[in-house]
């Protein structure tokens, strides 16, 4: 209101050559942040020709105000220290690594606060959310089979395609069958389709929760005394890992019915030929291996999908950018966990 009165006041005394100068507000009523930092200003040029500056009758709820803009610019701005070459390889490598130990610390304490919530619905059963878990169902499972089963279909038509082809020069045609229905059972069914959830739910959950923590819903929830993890993480992660096995089963068949498909049109083998030796290839611990992996990827996908969601801070690019890494965490930590998993099933023979 009186910026252009108080701006003139200051260049004339900022001409002028005292020895020293006296600033009186014992008639100020009001002060914001110019001018505070007018008056800072008129101090900084003053102190810089060696005059000393002395504020007189400043009411004390505005002293904390003028000390806090004193200090601004005070300090000169650090250079930044430039790393070339292998430091910066270093650098950047112990920043991963120091990175890694956040996320990794906050999926421990999620999966911890997730055991608890589940072992207190347990004991009250009440506490499970059934409508909530039915309709994250809904989404996640039955929402999600056609574009399960064409993905599966056209990978396993595309597996079964690139055998025949490569296989057909030894005379081993026979042995695509071994191929699709071994890899599709034990490793390509599963896999595929927890890629397929972590892109398509896991990304899902994480602008959910990520949206209610920008529109602190969240807090509100712990308002009214409920359990943020009980309420939206619990519901989610059970519907993950009821959904996984019966897509990847459904996934499987559909890979399976494309290599059979391809094995007809492409290399001319009866679906009869192509069902006995199917028969002799596969066994139930093959179909075991794939079903028992489902459900603790489900629980890996739900937990960084929910952690990232929870992470969010208030803006929308953050948003994007957890919803970003809860995909690429989530298809990382799938894979990890299927290739700990090959190791433990040949150790024990499965």
């Amino acid at each position: 209101m009186h910026a252009a009165e108080l701006e003139a006041l200051v260049e004339s005394a900022a001409g002028s050559r005292a020895s020293s100068l006296t600033i009186d507000m014992g008639n100020v009523d009001k002060l914001d942040t110019f001018g505070a930092w007018v008056l800072e200003r008129l101090s900084r040029q003053w102190s810089g020709i060696g005059a000393p500056v002395r504020f007189v009758g400043l009411p004390d709820h505005y002293r904390g105000l003028l000390d806090e803009v004193r200090r601004l610019g005070r300090e000169p701005a650090r250079a930044a220290v430039e790393t070339r070459g292998w430091t910066a390889g270093l650098e950047w490598l112990g920043r991963m690594a120091e990175r890694g130990q956040q996320d990794l610390g906050l999926l421990v304490a999620m999966l911890g606060e997730l055991t608890l919530a589940f072992a207190r619905a347990l004991v009250r059963p009440r506490n499970f959310r059934i409508t909530s878990i039915v309709h994250q169902l809904d989404r996640v499972c039955w929402q999600a089979v056609p574009i399960i089963l064409l993905i599966t279909f056209l990978i396993g038509c595309i597996i079964a395609q690139q055998g025949f082809f490569h296989f057909r020069k030894f005379g081993a045609d026979e042995y695509v069958v071994d191929l699709v229905g071994i890899l599709v059972l034990r490793e390509i069914g599963v896999l595929i389709v927890a890629i397929m959830v972590a892109g398509r739910s896991g990304s899902s959950y994480t602008a959910e929760i990520g949206s209610m923590k920008m529109r602190e819903e969240i807090d509100a929830l712990k308002t009214m005394g409920l359990d943020p993890i009980e309420t939206l993480v619990m519901p989610r992660v059970i519907a993950l890992a009821i959904a996984l096995p019966i897509l990847t089963f459904l996934g499987s068949m559909a890979a399976l019915y494309g290599g059979e498909l391809t094995a007809q049109l492409y290399a001319g083998m009866s679906p009869e030929v192509f069902l006995a030796r199917l028969k002799d290839a596969i066994s139930i611990t093959h179909f075991k291996v794939g079903m028992i992996k489902a459900p603790f990827m489900a629980v890996v996908i739900g937990i960084v999908a929910c952690t990232a969601g929870l992470n969010v801070k208030g803006s929308a690019e953050s948003l994007g950018l957890q919803t970003t890494a809860s995909v690429v965490k989530s298809i990382f930590l799938v894979i990890v966990l299927d290739g700990l998993f090959a190791v433990f099933f040949a150790s024990i023979g499965m």
